[in-house]
C-alpha cells in the first residue's frame, strides 16, 4: 500500500500504522500545555442512587499525559465516576475537577477540550459514519481530518454506510474517531476495544499509546486484564464504590506477591522434611505424581530451600516454574469476583 501523508499523520505501507496525531497543539492554543493542574482529580467522592451507594469516598489523579485504567466489577461503581468526570452526573459530596475545571458549573469551558467514547456510540441510528464524524468534527477549531481518521481505523469503506448497519466492530471504531476527532487534552474511553477482532485491538492500542506520546491523558476502564496492564500508566481498582488497590501493574503484581512454586521430581517422595525446612504457612503438596508445588510468597530463599532439600535427598528437581499472580489474580483476590462477570 503506498504511504500517505497529511498534516494529521501518517499511514505507512505494511504492517500495522504509525501513528502521527500532533494533538498536542490543542494544548498549547488553549494555553495549558505547561499546566500543573492534574487532567482530573477526584476527592472523597461520593454518589448515591436512591439509597444505595454507587461512590463511597472516592479519590484518585490522572496526570498530564497519564493513562489510567479504572478496573472493577459491573455494579463496582465505574461507570458512575466516569460519567461524574465527564459532566454527565453531578457528585454529592467531594470535589472533582477536570482540566481544573468543575465539570458541572464549567461544563462549557471544558466540553470543547475533552473527547468522549461512549458506549453504544450516542448516534442517530440512520446518520451515516462519515457525516457523523464530520459533524462532530465541525464543533472543533482544529479537527483532525476526519477522512484520515476514517481510514486509519478501517471505517473508509464504510462512511457512507447508516450507523445502524455498521457492524459492533465498525461502531466502536466510529465512537473512538468522534472522541479524538477534536484533538482533546483528555480523552475518556469506556471499554475501547469490546467487540473488537485482536488486528482492530492491537490498532487500537497504537492510537492510545500515540494519544500519551502526543500529551493527551486518558482515563479508560476496560474489562481485559491484559489491555490494562499494556496501556494504562496507572491502575484503580475499585468495588462497591471504594478503592481497593492502585498503582503500576508491575507494582500491584510486584515480586514476592502471592505466587506458586512447581517443580518435578521423583512420585512420592516424603515431604515431611522439607515443610519443616521451609518458613510457617509454606506447605509442599505432591499436586499429581511427580508433580509438587508450594505456594506462596515465592522469594529467592525458597528457592534455595527447595533445591538444598532436594540435593540432600539425593534428587534432582526439574521443571522449576515460579508463577506470579496475575493482574485477574489481584483483582479476583480484592473483589472475589471473575472480571468479566
Amino acid at each position: 500500500m503506498a504511504r500517505r501523508d497529511r498534516t494529521t499523520g501518517t499511514r505507512s505501507a505494511g504492517r500495522g500504522i504509525r501513528w502521527f496525531l500532533v494533538i498536542a497543539g490543542a494544548q498549547t492554543r488553549s494555553g495549558v500545555s505547561n499546566s500543573t493542574q492534574p487532567a482530573v482529580q477526584l476527592t472523597d467522592v461520593t454518589k448515591t442512587y436512591d439509597g444505595t451507594v454507587a461512590v463511597d469516598g472516592l479519590g484518585f489523579t490522572v496526570e498530564r499525559a497519564q493513562v489510567l485504567a479504572l478496573l472493577g466489577p459491573n455494579g463496582a461503581g465505574k461507570t458512575t465516576t466516569v460519567e461524574m468526570c465527564e459532566g454527565f452526573v453531578a457528585p454529592e459530596s467531594g470535589s472533582v475537577r477536570v482540566l481544573g475545571l468543575d465539570p458541572i458549573t464549567q461544563s462549557a469551558q471544558l466540553r470543547p477540550r475533552i473527547g468522549v467514547m461512549l458506549q453504544g456510540g450516542g448516534a442517530y441510528p440512520g446518520s451515516k459514519a462519515g457525516e457523523m464524524l464530520k459533524l462532530v468534527a465541525s464543533y472543533s477549531n482544529d479537527p483532525l481530518d476526519p477522512d484520515w481518521l476514517l481510514d486509519c481505523l478501517g471505517l473508509s469503506q464504510a462512511t457512507r454506510t447508516p450507523y445502524r448497519r455498521l457492524s459492533g466492530g465498525q461502531q466502536q471504531r466510529l465512537a473512538l474517531a468522534c472522541a479524538i476527532v477534536g484533538r482533546p487534552e483528555l480523552v475518556f474511553l469506556d471499554e475501547p476495544t469490546a467487540g473488537l477482532d485482536a488486528q482492530a485491538r492491537l490498532l487500537v492500542w497504537e492510537l492510545v499509546d500515540a494519544l500519551r506520546r502526543d500529551g493527551v491523558s486518558v482515563l479508560l476502564t476496560t474489562h481485559l486484564m491484559d489491555e490494562a496492564e499494556q496501556l494504562a500508566d496507572e491502575l484503580v481498582i475499585i468495588d462497591n464504590g471504594k478503592i481497593v488497590a492502585s498503582g503500576t501493574a508491575s507494582e500491584l503484581t510486584k515480586q514476592g506477591a502471592e505466587g506458586r512454586l512447581r517443580f518435578s521430581a521423583p512420585a512420592g517422595l516424603e515431604l515431611s522434611l522439607l515443610d519443616a525446612a521451609l518458613p510457617a504457612g509454606y506447605h509442599p503438596v505432591e499436586e499429581s505424581a511427580g508433580s509438587y508445588a508450594i505456594e506462596g510468597v515465592i522469594e529467592p530463599s525458597i528457592l534455595v530451600t527447595v533445591t538444598s532439600w532436594c540435593a540432600e535427598q539425593n534428587v534432582l528437581a526439574t521443571e522449576l516454574q515460579v508463577d506470579q499472580r496475575r493482574l485477574e489474580d489481584v483483582f479476583l483476590e480484592l473483589t472475589g469476583r471473575e472480571l468479566r462477570k
